[in-house]
């Protein structure tokens, strides 16, 4: 199937199920779509029964789609611009100690944690697997989706200070999520013997420092190349070559290009570049342009998520593995948290129960995902993938509607 045709079938799809959601079921659009999608495929399933013709053409499409790549090496890059581009500057440069240390040690933490429960859960219904594999699981599940949390958030009214943590945590920890699973990736596939401290640091370094500084480079260059012109054609297609252009130059120099795409979003989107470099026109279009890219990759990723059910291997000690993954990665997300919170959460007024209420509110998705579809076989990829896809409908469904009740009983 050529690519038009996949566009074509993705979008059409996407607009219908997004007017179901909207017409009649009014959720948030990531709940929603993911939902609708997922009955599609089951009442496909379910006529198969009778006639496989539909089907055959739903698996022929989604095995068309090479999901890891065509996220992790493009929507992402334009989902997080366009997710830093909106976010709150001055609320995040306040919060910004807690939302590292969330990012990085918290996610660390909470790899290693989810490793460890794994390992040993999977021991309980006879699953042996090595631990390496648990730590690769414990990578791909811990970062927490902005994509997904972005729009419950907002809809739900959650106080500034704790949606700021949480949008701006999940913002960073992809980039950081992603080259964790890259070096314990490398490690599962040459083997310890070839593991060395010092060149896996680097190289951790190398990835989320460079992908800093080149996000800093980018966005002051596109700031600079804004403020020169008033032009609201030319100065939105300069945003979307900032996007594209510095995603392939990261990939090119092996640095992250999440965390790049994060941080010139955040330049590009702040109040006082804003002012200095666009006119009120400008302004006007380039957020309606990014609002528009994210709205559609938001509901094309989402739809594709639904879809995905189709490749998974349908064995029950499988999917009873991922409902016995969900409260140990909950408590793991939990304990990862700790620390920060208990040493920042005076100094900068956290809100009531904060350590729950982002321990709910941190939902896993596309990432997730797309990360498992590039493991091994002999990494055990069909257990961990439909592990990853249990975790990930309860995520986005169970703590995606029940997210808004819990911020206004609690905090």
């Amino acid at each position: 199937m050529d690519f038009y045709a996949i566009a074509t079938i993705l979008i059409v799809l996407s607009a219908l199920f997004g007017y179901i959601n909207i017409r009649f079921l009014a959720l948030p659009s990531t709940i929603g779509l993911m939902l609708i999608t997922i009955v599609f495929t089951m009442l496909v399933f379910a006529l198969s029964y009778f006639d496989a013709t539909l089907l055959e053409k739903e698996r022929e499409l989604i095995g068309s789609i090479d999901f890891g790549t065509l996220l992790l090496n493009g929507m992402l890059s334009f989902m997080l611009f366009a997710g830093a581009l909106h976010t709150n500057f001055q609320q995040l440069k306040v919060q910004r100690k807690p939302i590292l240390a969330f990012a990085t040690l918290g996610t660390l933490i909470s790899t290693f944690l989810v490793g460890v429960f794994v390992f040993y859960g999977l021991k309980v219904i006879n699953l042996d697997t090595d631990f390496i594999y648990c730590l690769l699981f414990g990578a791909l599940i811990s970062p927490t989706d902005p994509i997904a949390v972005l729009g419950i958030l907002k809809k739900v009214g959650a106080p500034k200070k704790l949606e700021t943590k949480i949008v701006g945590e999940s913002l960073f920890n992809d980039g950081v999520g992603v080259v964790i699973f890259i070096t314990i990736f490398s490690i599962a596939s040459t083997g310890m013997e070839h593991f060395s401290i010092i060149h896996t640091a680097l190289e951790f370094v190398q990835e989320v420092g460079g992908g800093l500084v080149l996000g800093g480079l980018l966005g002051y260059g596109t700031y600079v190349l804004l403020k020169s012109i008033d032009d609201y054609d030319t100065e939105v297609i300069i945003t979307v070559a900032a996007v594209m252009g510095g995603t392939l130059l990261a990939q090119k120099l092996h640095i992250s290009a999440p965390l790049a795409m994060v941080v010139a979003g955040l330049i590009v989107g702040h109040d006082t570049m804003r002012e200095s470099s666009m006119s009120k026109v400008t302004e006007l279009y380039v957020d309606k342009f990014w609002e528009l890219i994210d709205v559609l990759l938001n509901t094309l990723l989402f739809v594709m998520i639904g879809m995905e059910l189709l490749v998974l291997t349908f064995e029950k000690e499988y999917f009873l593995a991922g409902i016995l993954a969900i409260p140990a990665i909950l408590f793991a997300r939990y304990l990862s948290l700790l620390l920060p919170i208990k040493f920042y959460s005076k100094k900068l007024d956290f809100v009531k129960n904060t350590n729950a209420l982002m321990t709910w509110g941190g939902l896993r998705g596309g990432i997730s995902i797309a990360l498992a579809l590039s493991l091994t076989n002999a990494m055990h990829k069909d257990l961990f993938l439909v592990m990853t896809y249990t975790v990930v409908v309860f995520s986005i469904i169970g703590q995606g509607l029940t997210v808004g009740k819990l911020i206004k009983k609690l905090s």
